[in-house]
């Protein structure tokens, strides 16, 4: 899969398109279902293989590396929390076996990145329910087999009573309302549109929202998206240690003028390499006690905004080592998409509203003990 994404990403980028090839390759491959369990058909991969895959994904192409990321944080989410259900363990069934994509519907109107507020409600009817929502950005909607949304549990909720439904891909409408021309992550195909679902009230899954977003949406989300942002600044780090090489030859063996920066970048991605699998190793050993502590909610916050930050700051090492030939578009070692994919890293859920957020967690919750300790 990352061969073929890797082939096609400056077209992907260039026409905003999705990644057609790419994911037709995952399904050949069967990693749209490595999440599901064996016993309904699955691999039982662990998240941390997801986010192997994710970083490997990274280095090829960005925008299908997001999207493959985010269809893997609504496989966790049923894996987690709707096992039980028959329902869900048909459609987890199915994802296996016909290979579904999954997209997300969390964002809505106005309200932007803030996940842990809905205006839309499940309206009920009997055993039939249904809902509208005006999504701010909906990821490959129109490419995706299945949907998992946000909304009030019902119309007299208040906005933080959640609950998340899942439609497969005839229980829903999109109508489109906004374009998708952005800098980066072009190909991630995420226009603004209006949810209409409709189906059986067993489509809801049975936990409260609440407890799906502190233990699998938030911190399945920081690390498969730390993931996919560590493997683009793996690969603008490779493609800049070839430009230093050949720059070395050329200058009989004098280092470049920006080997500081190509340093820099090492030490820089290094870091964000090790604070990754230090955060995988920590959530797969983690029991809900653990899932619900506020120094783990925290930390997992603090993952996104510390990762999308030390990637930007590699990237941007990386385009000073290489100087201009890194800022063209027409150069063997451009980094230019790279620049602007990973640019998105601070914006998707703002990092100051994260940082805003966890201030008062900050002055109670104290650094942790090392793993071995």
């Amino acid at each position: 899969m990352a061969a073929t994404a890797a082939q096609s990403a400056a077209e992907v980028d260039r026409l905003a398109r999705f990644p057609d090839e790419a994911f037709a390759a995952a399904r050949q491959q069967r990693l749209l279902g490595m999440l599901v369990p064996q016993e309904l058909g699955g691999e039982g991969a662990r998240v941390s293989d997801a986010a192997d895959v994710c970083y490997t994904l990274g280095r090829a192409c960005a925008s299908t590396a997001m999207i493959f990321a985010m269809h893997q944080i609504m496989v966790a989410v049923l894996v987690r929390h709707a096992r039980n259900s028959q329902w869900h363990r048909d459609l987890l069934a199915r994802i296996a076996d016909e290979q579904l994509l999954v997209a997300s519907s969390t964002t809505e109107g106005q309200g932007g990145g803030d996940l842990r507020t809905s205006s839309c409600a499940v309206q009920h009817n009997g055993p039939r329910m249904s809902l509208v929502k005006e999504a701010t950005v909906v990821s490959y909607g129109a490419q995706a087999d299945a949907i998992l949304t946000t909304a009030r549990r019902s119309p007299d909720a208040p906005p933080s009573d959640q609950v998340l439904v899942a439609f497969a891909k005839d229980n829903y409408q999109l109508e489109t309302i906004t374009t998708w021309d952005t800098l980066g992550m072009r190909g991630t195909c995420s226009p603004g549109v209006v949810l209409k679902g409709r189906g059986g009230s067993e489509q809801v899954l049975p936990e409260p929202y609440h407890i799906i977003h502190a233990h699998t949406m938030m911190p399945v989300a920081h690390l498969t998206w730390s993931a996919v942002w560590s493997g683009v600044a793996a690969d603008a780090f490779d493609r800049t240690r070839k430009f230093a090489r050949k720059a070395a030859r050329g200058a009989g063996g004098q280092a470049p003028v920006g080997i500081a920066h190509l340093t820099r970048a090492n030490m820089l991605l290094r870091t964000l390499r090790a604070t990754v699998a230090s955060a995988l190793q920590r959530f797969e050993i983690a029991g809900p006690d653990d899932l619900e502590s506020l120094e783990f909610q925290n930390a997992m916050n603090l993952l996104k905004v510390n990762a999308s930050e030390t990637a930007i700051a590699t990237v941007m090492s990386c385009l000073q080592a290489c100087g201009l030939n890194g800022y063209r578009n027409d150069s063997d070692f451009s980094i230019a998409r790279h620049i602007r994919d990973i640019l998105s890293t601070s914006i998707m859920i703002n990092n100051d509203r994260i940082l805003a957020s966890a201030g008062t967690a900050s002055m109670v919750v104290g650094i942790p003990p090392l793993l071995s300790e």
